[in-house]
């Protein structure tokens, strides 16, 4: 039978007895966290004894005397979260509980002596989020040279006020950052902490205007953790309001590739309705890695792959010769448009790209055998680039695709479209049992009598598509980024 014995005052310590094999004790002083907390746990696998109870004495002491120390001051010096917040940038309170005023001083004295270190890194800037990442990043970025500057508890106020210090002294090579969701928390308003957030970015870009700044969405979390689904949302709004149009900040989708059909934190990817568990980080990871890759920090070899006997590629992996803007008919003025509406991109005058690496609005890019659609700066920006070839006989396509949360784009065939999303969460095939999030997926599409069947990794989209005699193959963008690989055309399969 389990039994349970009760801890000294500030100190719980639980046994827990079973029947098994032979006794072992495991003992466990917790993190700084749970020490002020005061738990700390031994679990004793056994019927317990008077021999084994006096043994389980002798080895608990030492723990309980430790556990009983109190914490050294927190020192007061150059490193110290500022006493008196009178004349400070940015708006709302700083937080004043003591673990998170000495990871303010504690992590920042710290990183002072990595100056020199992380000169170029990639840094990344945010909370405890951020700081989970742990200063190995988990192995998510491999080749990367990476600097974390998270601190647990930290608010849009508080990272304004030590970017001079923790973050633009390294030069970065770019800047990820994930803040805000404890500025909800405390209650500092949408409005107050997008100020906050235009400061930030106002001083990342004096800095380095050449800079890439990726910036993540907030996370879904819940009511129950003062971070109602409704506030997430205005104060994403604000932050991706400050970076609209301006194309050193790349957002991404943090917010759905967390989020439950209600809005709140999947219970798949944290272990609080807050925090990442480490299935949370891989996804968070996996996410970013494509960016970090059009960046230049990742994927950086050249692919080596070739078509199949009896394909032939429309994508040479170097440059866009081969592709090109088609003229587009005029579309009428919005009479009230939205400040986040979708960007129709009207094309005048044809246009080809032989030979260069990038169309004219550097909006589709040849990287390393990637044909990428990047993000656009204003969120959504509809437009095609189409091949210069049209394909009158009936013919199969294959190609890869990689797309970043909730991106959309689409595939031309002749003329119609094929969705090509980040399927689970931008749809409209969300149930693909086969599909790879952030990773590669492959596409493949056969026209035979004016008809075109689609599948994805083997799995069916649609066997119905009617398509017109001949046409050309595009690719769109629209929101998020995609990118193509692989793209080549052979015989019409059976």
């Amino acid at each position: 039978m389990p039994c349970a014995t009760p801890a000294a005052r500030r100190r719980a310590f639980t046994v827990i007895c079973r029947d098994g094999p032979p006794w072992r004790v495991r003992a466990q002083q917790d993190s700084v966290r749970q020490r002020r907390a005061g738990r700390a746990s031994v679990t004793l696998s056994s019927p317990i004894t008077p021999m084994r109870a006096s043994a389980l004495l002798f080895l608990l002491l030492p723990i309980v005397l430790a556990a009983g120390e109190p914490l050294p001051p927190i020192p007061v010096d150059r490193w110290s979260l500022p006493a008196d917040e009178s004349g400070l940038p940015g708006e709302g309170a700083l937080r004043r509980y003591d673990g998170y005023v000495r990871r303010w001083h504690d992590a920042r004295k710290e990183w002072s002596g990595r100056i020199a270190a992380d000169q170029g890194a990639v840094v990344f800037l945010g909370d405890s989020i951020t700081q989970g990442w742990g200063a190995d990043f988990k192995g998510a970025f491999p080749g990367v040279k990476l600097a974390n500057r998270g601190i647990g508890g930290d608010t849009t106020r508080g990272m304004l006020i030590r970017l001079a210090e923790d973050v633009l002294p390294l030069n970065p090579a770019a800047v990820v950052l994930l803040m805000g969701t404890n500025d909800i928390e405390v209650g500092i308003p949408a409005e107050a902490v997008g100020r906050n957030f235009a400061k930030i970015t106002a001083a990342l870009k004096a800095h380095n205007p050449r800079m890439p700044v990726v910036v993540c969405r907030i996370m879904p979390s819940a009511a129950a953790k003062k971070r109602p689904r409704e506030t997430i949302a205005a104060v994403n709004a604000a932050l991706e309001a400050t970076v609209r149009g301006d194309p050193q900040f790349t957002v991404i989708d943090t917010w759905a590739l967390f989020a439950t059909a209600e809005g709140d934190m999947d219970p798949a990817w944290s272990k609080d309705q807050l925090h990442l568990n480490p299935e949370g980080y891989a996804r968070w990871g996996a996410a970013l890695r494509p960016i970090l890759a059009t960046l230049g920090f990742l994927d950086t070899a050249a692919d080596d792959f070739r078509p199949e006997p009896g394909f032939t590629s429309l994508f040479n992996g170097r440059d866009l010769t081969g592709w090109g803007f088609r003229a587009t008919p005029p579309r009428p003025a919005a009479k009230k448009a939205k400040a986040d509406a979708p960007v129709f991109v009207e094309v005048k005058a044809a246009e080809k790209f032989d030979g260069k690496v990038a169309s004219g609005d550097g909006r589709y890019r040849a990287i390393n055998g990637r044909l990428v659609v990047t993000t656009p700066a204003e969120g959504r920006r509809i437009q095609q680039i189409w091949t210069t070839r049209e394909f009158p006989e009936d013919f199969t396509l294959k190609l890869e695709f990689r797309a970043t949360p909730n991106a959309d784009s689409g595939v031309f065939i002749r003329q119609p479209q094929l969705q090509c999303r980040d399927f689970p969460l931008a749809g409209p095939y969300k149930d693909l049992k086969r599909y790879r999030p952030q990773d590669w997926n492959e596409l493949v599409v056969t026209v035979r009598g004016g008809v075109a069947r689609a599948e994805c990794n083997g799995e069916l989209l649609t066997d119905n598509m009617k398509v017109p005699a001949t046409g050309p193959i595009g690719l769109e963008g629209d929101r998020g980024q995609m990118e193509y690989r692989r793209i080549r055309v052979g015989p019409a399969t059976p």
